[in-house]
């Protein structure tokens, strides 16, 4: 028994290893084991490992790693029936068109958000979105409907967590969600990013669940808060196409 729970801990770290890769491409040893809390022994053990299989590869040079060949031929054989990432990216380029700036889908993940499709703008002055960054559920256009919309008892989990206080006290940004599910859609200039904005709405699926948050982002001297309030009635006509799209 004692073995077994010895050998899931070894998964579980070696998981938590990958996982770091959601929010830098490269990382050091140093760097890895900061990151989960362990011992650099026992890191560079589980990454001998993981390089042996090919999940993670390390530069020589500069003695970080980063993902390897096993991880990307795991992502080809990920099922396209249902991704929206792959379902809506016709959409989403049809939209970048229309309306010249960088198109974003959005899931929740905990208290997080994950990007996982983006069309980038095609001007040469652009917000470019880097497709599975991993983001905070607290700040931004596209956190807020995917907090405003969500289902009753995952909106109170949220607001009553403790890392959630200081947002949350004084009634301002429950109001605030309140006043986004009353429009349909949320902005935000530069809440995240210093001179980026973006409109962001719900995709509801055939269910009538909101399977996805959809933004268009780009910089403040083009996306003032009246382009935003503008452009936000095409999204939530875009949104309402892509959600007939999504079991």
């Amino acid at each position: 028994m004692e073995d077994r729970k010895l050998t899931v801990r070894a998964v579980e770290r070696a998981l938590d290893i990958l996982m770091c890769f959601t929010q830098n491409s490269e990382l050091g040893l140093t760097e890895i084991a900061g990151m989960i809390g362990l011992h650099k022994s026992t890191v560079h053990r589980l990454m001998t490992t993981l390089e042996e299989k090919a999940f993670v590869v390390r530069d020589a040079a500069t003695e970080k790693y980063r993902l390897g060949i096993k991880v990307w031929e795991l992502s080809t054989h990920l099922s396209q029936s249902d991704d929206p990432a792959v379902l809506l990216l016709p959409a989403m380029e049809r939209l970048r068109d229309r309306l010249g700036e960088t198109v974003s889908l959005y899931l929740r993940d905990g208290k997080d958000r994950l990007r996982i499709q983006a069309v980038q703008s095609n001007q040469a002055i652009r917000r470019v979105a880097q497709v599975g960054a991993r983001l905070p559920l607290t700040v931004g256009a596209s956190s807020k409907v995917l907090v405003a919309f969500a289902a009753p008892a995952d909106q109170e989990e949220l607001l009553n967590d403790p890392d959630w206080a200081e947002l949350v006290k004084g009634g301002s940004y429950v109001r605030q969600l309140q006043d986004i599910r009353e429009r349909g859609y949320a902005t935000s200039i530069e809440e995240r990013e210093p001179g980026a904005a973006a409109v962001a709405v719900p995709i509801v699926n055939r269910n009538g669940r909101v399977a996805a948050a959809l933004s268009v982002s780009g910089p403040v001297s083009r996306l003032s808060s009246e382009t935003l309030n503008e452009f936000a009635p095409v999204l939530i006509e875009a949104a309402r196409e892509m959600g007939l799209m999504i079991p």
